[in-house]
This record gives structure tokens, C-alpha cells and sequence, in this order.
């Protein structure tokens, strides 16, 4: 089942001479992993700016889950769209606890079910008994994986992560990267990771999307895209 359809998207931003997206289309199945890697500029953030509802598009559209999210008549506002984000800096509350900072995105929930989903959240990223720490008392991976809890409490239909690594050291990033895919295969949530590290999209991703100036070059699974000749020239300029 296609789960997100992206169709003909294009994009400029205000002060550029020329479009970051042309006629980017893809579509993603139900529970897909799907990294879309690209060096900086080649408009891969934007992708995710335009899924959340935090830019609009000039042509194009996108469906979530069969319904229209955008198009040239439609914009479903940022907060009705059920798309989670995860960012670079985690974005965490730094006066809240790891607790507060989780149910932070449950304001539609009685009491009893947001204590419920805090602590089935708790248990998913195995970090139940740092409940009451604050995040600076936490490491980098402690504070990624609480990032993703809060993201993930609201049941998102889709989930969007913005080069969620590029502030953890290298050993902490592969740990990461493992407990990541795991989680987010046991939830069975459909996800779009943005990186330009070929590592992460080959340890992380279903399907690879390489993608140049605003437009895909290469489409498919790990192991085909990340051994392509323009994949391997552009990691060595």
C-alpha cells in the first residue's frame, strides 16, 4: 500500500534564481525506512520542511495515507497533518524532565492516558528509570533517543528526521543508528530520514533516495544506490 505520495513537487525559495526542487516525485510504502541522502544544497531538507507543512509548495502535491495533505487549492495546516519531526539539536525542553519533555505532544489525552503513553514510550527507548533528569543530564544518546520518544508518543502517521546524527561521535552514531532502525521497525511507523552520510542511509534505510540540484539520480535499495558510479564520484570530490 502507497502510503506517501509525493507527485511533481517544485519548490524555490525567495531570494534563489533558481528552483532547490523540480518536479520531485516518490512514493513510500506503509512502515518504509527511507533515506533520502544528498550533499548540502541538493534540496533534501526542504523535502521534509515541504512533508511537514513548514514550507508550500509552488506545484506539485502530497497524500498521507490516502488523503491530500497539499496541492495548488489545498494546505492542510503543520498541526493537522500527523507528521513527527526529529531535528539535528533534539529540540528538547531543557526545563523539563525526560517525562514532561514526552508527554509534552499529548495535550489531547486525560491524565491516566498520557502516563500510559509516557511510560510505553519509556519502555520503548529502554530509559525508564531517567524519568526525572533534566537533559543536560543526559548523554547525546540518551537525549536522541528521548527526542524520538516525544516524536513518536502522538503516534504520528509519519515520521521525518533531519540529519539526526551529525552531533553524536562516530561510535555513539552506529550504536544509534541500530537501536533506531529497531524501534522504528517495531512500531511499524513509515519514516524519511535526511542525511549525506552514506553510512547512515545504508545502516538505516529500506530504500535509498540519491538525490542532485533538486532532483533524484538514483532510487533503490541500499546495497544497489550506494554502490553506483555517481554515488562514489560525489563521495570522493
Amino acid at each position: 500500500m502507497m502510503f506517501v505520495q509525493i507527485e511533481n513537487l517544485q519548490y524555490q525559495y525567495k531570494n534563489s534564481s533558481a528552483p532547490v526542487l523540480k518536479d520531485f516525485s516518490l512514493t513510500i510504502e506503509q512502515g518504509e525506512i527511507i533515506t533520502i541522502l544528498g550533499e548540502s544544497g541538493s534540496g533534501k531538507s526542504t523535502i521534509l520542511r515541504l512533508l511537514s507543512g513548514l514550507e508550500t509548495p509552488m506545484n506539485g502535491s502530497i497524500r498521507i495515507n490516502n488523503e491530500l495533505i497539499c496541492n495548488g487549492h489545498h494546505f492542510t495546516p503543520p498541526e493537522k497533518r500527523g507528521v513527527g519531526m526529529v531535528f539535528q539539536d533534539y529540540a528538547l525542553f531543557p526545563h523539563m524532565t525526560v517525562e514532561k519533555n514526552i508527554k509534552f505532544g499529548l495535550k489531547k489525552m486525560n491524565r491516566r492516558d498520557k502516563q500510559r503513553r509516557m511510560e510505553e514510550m519509556l519502555e520503548l527507548i529502554n530509559m525508564e528509570e531517567y524519568r526525572d533528569r533534566y537533559p543536560y543530564e543526559l548523554s547525546g544518546g540518551q537525549q536522541q533517543r528521548v527526542a524520538l520518544a516525544r516524536a513518536l508518543a502522538p503516534a504520528p502517521s509519519l515520521l521525518v528526521f533531519d540529519e539526526p546524527f551529525s552531533n553524536l561521535d562516530a561510535n555513539l552514531q552506529i550504536k544509534i543508528r541500530d537501536e533506531l532502525r529497531g524501534i522504528l521497525k517495531k512500531t511499524g511507523i513509515t519514516s524519511i530520514f535526511v542525511t549525506h552520510d552514506q553510512a547512515d542511509a545504508q545502516a538505516i534505510a529500506d530504500r535509498v533516495v540519491f538525490i542532485e540540484k533538486g532532483v533524484i539520480n538514483q532510487i533503490g535499495k541500499p546495497e544497489e544506490v550506494l554502490g553506483c558510479a555517481s554515488l562514489l564520484m560525489w563521495a570522493n570530490s
